[in-house]
């Protein structure tokens, strides 16, 4: 599996997270960011299976890099 780089926000303390990749191979989109670790909000999740996390995105990400990520 091979990522393409699509961006991240100004939020990003090193430049790491939160950022957004796709898979070259499938398209998928990956999200890099920081674990939402906050109990009570993890209760409201629908069951998190084997292999599955949550992590937390700005909004402002969304804002600026929808059009990669959806491909519009």
């Amino acid at each position: 599996m091979a990522l393409e780089f699509l961006g991240s926000s100004n939020t990003s303390q090193g430049g790491g997270c939160p950022s957004f990749y796709r898979d070259t191979e499938t398209g998928d989109v990956v999200v890099q960011g920081v674990a939402l670790t906050d109990p009570e909000k993890r209760g409201q999740l629908l069951q998190l299976k084997d292999g599955e996390d949550a992590v937390v995105v700005p909004a402002i990400l969304f804002e600026f890099h929808a059009g990669k990520v959806t491909g519009v």
